[in-house]
């Protein structure tokens, strides 16, 4: 596969496997950690929390914000989200005939870092920009997701794959994300420990010098390494962690405002309210009345 044309045969062939066992808004497939998101309509902007993984567009047009960096996904572009992060995204194309759809990777820390044991990395780029896939990269994504139409051969083949689709991808503009999630006392691993305290405690008031222990830096390189993985500052983290908790809790619980801002560490609930509708677009009742009458995604 080495030009445009056998390219597009791949990217065909990929469409059509996943059009067929896409279920949905998202479809956990039989592959382990590999998932088909489809769309017929554009969409509002959706928060959400992004786990580490690759996303791979096949059709149509996807928009994410991450803090303050905007992304634009065009068909055959990949990815790499590195740490959880919370994100608004928003298909802008689809339709009926040429529906969005997307293949979501979870990354497996510990392949990575098995493959890093033996190879090394390209030269790093950008962090946070989409980058088209080459032909070698296509060509793995397809050898895996016809083993969808293959359900007997997911046990034997596709860890194999799993394997070459993260080497590839170790090779690509993004290969510093990926190499910095697998060492153990590693830059990205010890922000990722930071990150998983805001995650447990984000209910309570945040210290960036206590973040900044928990990951051994110093408070300046702490901020600075934070943002550098989150687009966004600990603080911003939190909220939005904050109010993404706080709409969980009104669609399992519908009811008060107020008690959910408390709840979510708010000490005032008319900030809460302007801040959630800031966030989502619609106060925090219409907001979780409206989600829970659309029912499922």
């Amino acid at each position: 596969m080495r030009n445009a044309e056998t390219m597009s045969q791949a990217l065909k062939e990929l469409l059509e496997i996943a059009g067929r066992h896409a279920r949905g808004r998202r479809t956990k497939t039989a592959i382990p950690r590999v998932s088909i998101s489809r769309s017929e309509a554009p969409t509002p902007p959706s928060p959400s929390l992004c786990e580490p993984a690759a996303l791979f567009v096949l059709q149509g047009v996807k928009s994410v914000l991450i803090g303050d960096r905007a992304l634009r996904y065009d068909p055959a572009s990949c990815f790499i989200y590195a740490v959880e992060t919370p994100a608004i995204g928003q298909v802008i194309e689809a339709s009926t005939a040429r529906p969005y759809l997307a293949i979501g990777f979870a990354i497996d820390v510990q392949v990575v870092a098995a493959l890093l044991v033996d190879h090394e990395p390209a030269v790093a780029g950008d962090g946070f920009t989409t980058y088209p896939v080459n032909d070698d990269l296509l060509d793995a994504w397809r050898r895996m997701m016809r083993l969808l139409d293959r359900p007997a051969e997911i046990p034997v083949l596709a860890a194999m794959l799993e394997r070459e689709i993260l080497f590839r991808l170790l090779q690509g503009p993004q290969s510093d994300k990926l190499r910095l999630l697998a060492p153990a006392d590693g830059r990205l691993s010890r922000i990722r420990r930071a990150i998983a305290w805001i995650r447990a405690h984000y209910h309570q008031p945040i210290q960036v010098g206590h973040l900044a222990e928990l990951a051994h830096m110093s408070n300046a390189a702490f901020h600075r390494h934070f943002k550098a993985a989150t687009a966004m500052s600990p603080i911003q983290y939190q909220k939005q962690i904050r109010l993404l908790e706080a709409r969980n809790l009104l669609i399992a619980k519908p009811g008060s405002a107020a008690r959910v801002a408390f709840a979510v560490g708010y000490e005032s609930a008319s900030q809460f309210s302007r801040e959630y509708a800031r966030q989502f677009g619609a106060s925090p009742a219409r907001d979780a009345a409206r989600i829970l009458e659309s029912g499922p995604r």
